[in-house]
C-alpha cells in the first residue's frame, strides 16, 4: 500500500501535457505527420482539436513520405482543411490511384503543389488546375498519352501565372512549359528511355502539336537533369534553343547534369557566349565536354555563387584557383562544391599528370581558404594521395571546414601516408580478392568497444582527426576510387569490378571506427575498404550514432566472404532509427540470423540488397517483414532462380499489401537478361535515393525544390 501510495503521489505531482503552454505543444504536434493530426490526434480532446487545426500546422501539409496515407484518407483530410492549405507536397506518393488527384481541389487557396511521382492524366490536370488560382509553384511528371491540347482556357490561365515549375520528362515533350509564360524557376529531369517497352527505337522529337515556345524572358533558375540515354539529349537540346536565341536578363543558375558524353553544338555554344557577355552567375552546372579544353569559364562572371558543379570535368587545379576562385579570393558565399570525378582539381596542371600522383596541397588549402563556408563538399570518384608532407594532408586541410554538413572523399584519399608506404606487401588485405580467409562462426573476433578499436590503431590518425573535428556532420561517403556497382540503370548488371586503389589497402576497421564520432550523423556510405577483417567499427557506429538514418555498404573486406557480417548484425541491434538499408556484397547470405538482427530496426522503411551469387531464405524474408511493420520497399537482386524470386516476391506481395498500401517489391536474379525491364518499373523515388547506387554529396545545389 506504501508502495502504491507513492507511485500515485508521484503521478499527481508529475506534469501533464497538456498544461505546457500553446506554443510548446504547437512544436511538439509539428514532428506528427498531417494525417495522424486531423484524422486521430484532433479527436482526443477539445484543446488539442482546436491546436491541430491551428495555421501553422494546416499551412503545409507534406504527405510525400507518408507511406501510410492513402486514398481515403486524403479524401478526408482535404474535406477537413483543403481551404487551409497553401502548400500541399504528394511528392513520390505512386501507390494513391490517379482519380485521389480529384480531391485536390478542394484547396482553392494553394499556392505550392508537388505532385511529381503522382499518375496525372491531362484531363484531371486540366481539371485541378482550373480551380487553383492562386497557385504559383508545380511539380509534375509528363508520362506518355500526356497532351496539351486537352488543357482548358482556365488550366491555361492558372499556368501562366506559375513562376515556379518542375517537370519529370518519361516522353518526348514540352509538357506545360509553353504554357507557363511567367517562369523564374524551371527544373527539368529527364527520364525518356531509348526503347519502348516493345523494344521499338524512340525519338527525341516532340509530339505533334507541341511546336509552341517556350518563355524564358524573366527566367532565374534553369536546371536539367539527365538520365543516361541520346534521346534525353536530343529533348533536352529542344529546350536549350530557345535560351541560346535570347539568354535571359535575370539568369543566375544554370545547371545541367548529364552523364556520359554530351556533345556541344553550335547552339549551344552560342548560349555560353551570351551568357558570358550578357549574366552573372551565382551557380552553375555543366556537362564535362562543354567545360574541358574551352576557355570558357574565364570569361564567364560570377556574382555571389553558392554552388559549383564541375563533376567529371578535367579541369586543373591550377585553373580552378584562377578561374573560378579568383586567384584565391575571398569565396565566403560558396556554401556548396561538387569535384566528384575531377581526377585533375587538386594538381597545378593536367597535361603531364597521371591520376594516382600526389596531389598539391597548396592548392586545396587556397580552397580551404577561400571557401570557409562549405557546408557540402564531393571530392569522391578520383585518387586525391597526399604527399609526405608534414601538417598537409587533405585530412588536416579539411579540418579547417568547420561548417560541413555533408563530405564525399576516396577511400585512398584518408589513410595515412606513413602507414601506406611502410605496410609490408604480405599483408592479408593485399591477397586477391576472389578469395577470402575462413573465419570460425560463432566467435567474436572484434574489439566489444572503442577503447580496444583505439589500441588498434592510435587516435592520432589524420582520418580519425578529421572526424573528431567535424562535429556536426550529418553525411558522410567513403567511396572507393575505382569503384562500380553492379546495379544498372540502362543495362546489363556490370559483372566484373576494378581493383582498389594500392594507397586504399590499409584503409579498414579502425577508419570506420573513426567515423564513430560524429554524433550527429544521418547518412553514410561505405564502398571498397579493401582492408576490413571483422567490421569491428560498425559497432561503434551503431552504438555512437544514434541518429542514423541511412546506411549504404558495399564491397567491403575480401570479395570471396562476407567476413563483417557478425559485426554488421551486431550493429543492426543498435540502430533504432534506421529507415533506409543498402547493402551490396558477392556471396551474401540473407539469412535467418541476419533479418532477426535486421528486426531490431524498428523504424526500417527501404532495403536493398544486391549481391552477385548472394542467397536467401524465403522464411526468415516473410518473417522479417511480419516483424518488421514499417517497410514499404524491399528490392533484392541476388543469385537466387528466377522460380525463387518470383514465388517470394507473390508471397510478400500476397501478404502485406493490403495493410501497407505503398508496399513495392522487387526480388528479382542479378544477372537476368530481363532485369532492365524490371528496373523499369521500379517507382522513380526508390530508384533514385536507394535502389541505384551514387554519390549524393552536393549533386544538386542545396534546397534547389522544397
Amino acid at each position: 500500500q506504501e508502495v502504491v501510495g507513492e507511485e500515485s503521489e508521484e503521478e499527481s505531482n508529475g506534469v501533464n501535457l497538456m498544461e505546457f503552454s500553446d506554443e510548446i505543444l504547437l512544436h511538439i504536434l509539428s514532428y506528427v505527420p498531417c494525417t495522424d493530426l486531423v484524422l486521430n490526434v484532433r479527436r482526443t480532446c477539445r484543446k488539442l482539436a482546436t491546436l491541430c487545426l491551428d495555421k501553422s500546422l494546416t499551412h503545409t501539409v507534406l504527405l510525400q513520405k507518408d507511406y501510410k496515407v492513402n486514398k481515403d484518407k486524403v479524401k478526408q483530410l482535404m474535406r477537413d482543411i483543403g481551404k487551409e492549405i497553401y502548400q500541399l507536397n504528394m511528392a513520390g506518393c505512386y501507390w494513391l490511384p490517379s482519380s485521389t488527384i480529384d480531391h485536390v481541389t478542394r484547396c482553392k487557396n494553394l499556392v505550392k503543389l508537388n505532385l511529381s511521382g503522382c499518375h496525372v492524366t491531362s484531363l484531371r490536370l486540366s481539371k485541378m488546375l482550373s480551380t487553383l488560382q492562386h497557385l504559383r509553384s508545380l511539380a509534375i511528371d509528363v508520362n506518355p498519352g500526356f497532351d496539351a491540347s486537352q488543357l482548358s482556357s482556365e488550366c491555361k490561365a492558372t499556368l501562366s501565372r506559375v513562376s515556379e515549375l518542375k517537370q519529370t520528362l518519361y516522353t518526348p515533350s514540352y509538357g506545360v512549359v509553353p504554357c507557363c509564360t511567367s517562369l523564374e524557376k524551371l527544373l527539368l529531369y529527364f527520364e525518356i528511355l531509348d526503347r519502348s517497352r516493345e523494344g521499338f527505337m524512340l525519338s527525341g522529337q516532340l509530339m505533334v502539336g507541341e511546336s509552341n515556345v517556350p518563355h524564358y524572358q524573366n527566367l532565374r533558375i534553369f536546371y536539367a537533369r539527365l538520365a543516361p540515354g541520346y534521346v534525353n539529349q536530343e529533348v533536352v537540346r529542344l529546350y536549350l534553343a530557345v535560351l541560346s536565341d535570347r539568354t535571359p536578363e535575370n539568369l543566375h543558375a544554370f545547371l545541367i547534369s548529364a552523364p556520359g558524353s554530351f556533345a556541344e553544338t553550335g547552339a549551344t555554344k552560342n548560349l555560353l557566349d551570351s551568357m558570358a557577355r550578357n549574366v552573372r552567375l551565382d551557380a552553375l552546372q555543366l556537362p564535362k565536354a562543354w567545360i574541358n579544353g574551352s576557355g570558357l569559364l574565364q570569361h564567364l562572371k560570377f556574382n555571389n555563387p553558392f554552388y559549383f558543379s564541375f563533376s567529371r570535368c578535367t579541369l586543373s587545379g591550377g585553373h580552378l584557383i584562377q578561374r573560378v576562385i579568383n586567384g584565391g579570393k575571398d569565396l565566403k558565399s560558396l556554401t556548396s562544391l561538387n569535384l566528384s570525378g575531377c581526377v585533375h582539381c587538386l594538381a597545378p596542371e593536367s597535361l603531364f599528370r597521371k591520376a594516382e600522383d600526389d596531389i598539391d596541397s597548396s592548392i586545396l588549402e587556397s580552397l580551404v581558404v577561400s571557401c570557409c563556408n562549405l557546408r557540402h563538399l564531393n571530392l569522391s570518384a578520383a585518387h586525391h594521395h597526399s604527399s609526405e608532407s608534414i601538417g598537409n594532408h587533405l585530412c588536416q586541410l579539411l579540418s579547417r571546414l568547420k561548417h560541413l554538413l555533408s563530405l564525399a572523399l576516396p577511400v585512398c584519399s584518408i589513410t595515412d601516408v606513413a602507414a601506406s608506404v611502410e605496410k609490408p606487401p604480405s599483408t592479408p588485405n593485399l591477397v586477391p580478392q576472389t578469395f577470402g580467409r575462413k573465419v570460425r562462426i560463432g566467435i567474436q573476433t572484434y574489439p566489444r568497444n572503442l577503447g580496444d578499436q583505439a589500441n588498434q590503431k592510435i587516435e592520432s590518425s589524420v582520418f580519425w582527426a578529421l572526424m573528431g573535428s567535424l562535429r556536426f556532420l550529418e553525411t558522410l561517403e567513403i567511396i572507393g576510387s575505382s569503384f562500380s556497382s553492379a546495379m544498372p540503370r540502362n543495362e546489363p548488371a556490370i559483372r566484373n569490378s576494378l581493383p582498389p586503389c594500392v594507397r586504399a589497402q590499409s584503409v579498414g576497421d579502425s577508419e570506420v571506427a573513426a567515423i564513430s564520432q560524429l554524433t550527429y550523423l544521418q547518412s553514410l556510405t561505405l564502398a571498397q575498404l579493401p582492408n576490413i577483417l571483422t567490421g569491428s567499427g560498425l559497432v561503434n557506429i551503431g552504438l555512437q550514432c544514434q541518429h542514423l538514418r541511412t546506411l549504404s555498404l558495399a564491397n567491403l573486406g575480401m570479395m570471396g566472404k562476407v567476413v563483417y557480417m557478425s559485426a554488421l548484425m551486431d550493429m543492426l541491434k543498435h540502430c533504432k532509427c534506421l529507415r533506409d538499408l543498402r547493402l551490396e556484397q558477392p556471396y551474401f547470405c540473407a539469412g535467418a540470423q541476419f533479418f532477426q538482427a535486421l528486426s531490431h530496426c524498428s523504424s526500417l522503411q527501404r532495403l536493398c540488397i544486391v549481391s552477385r551469387s548472394g542467397t536467401l531464405q524465403s522464411d526468415a524474408v516473410m518473417s522479417f517483414m511480419a516483424s518488421c511493420l514499417e517497410v514499404i520497399m524491399c528490392h533484392m537482386f541476388m543469385g537466387e532462380s528466377l522460380t525463387v524470386c518470383k514465388n517470394l516476391q507473390q508471397s510478400i506481395v500476397r501478404s502485406f499489401q493490403a495493410e501497407r498500401p505503398a508496399l513495392n517489391v522487387v526480388i528479382f536474379p542479378l544477372l537476368h537478361e530481363d532485369l532492365t525491364e524490371v528496373i523499369r518499373d521500379v517507382p522513380m523515388r526508390h530508384l533514385d535515393e536507394i535502389t541505384l547506387f551514387k554519390s549524393r554529396v552536393a549533386e544538386e545545389p542545396p534546397n534547389l525544390w522544397w
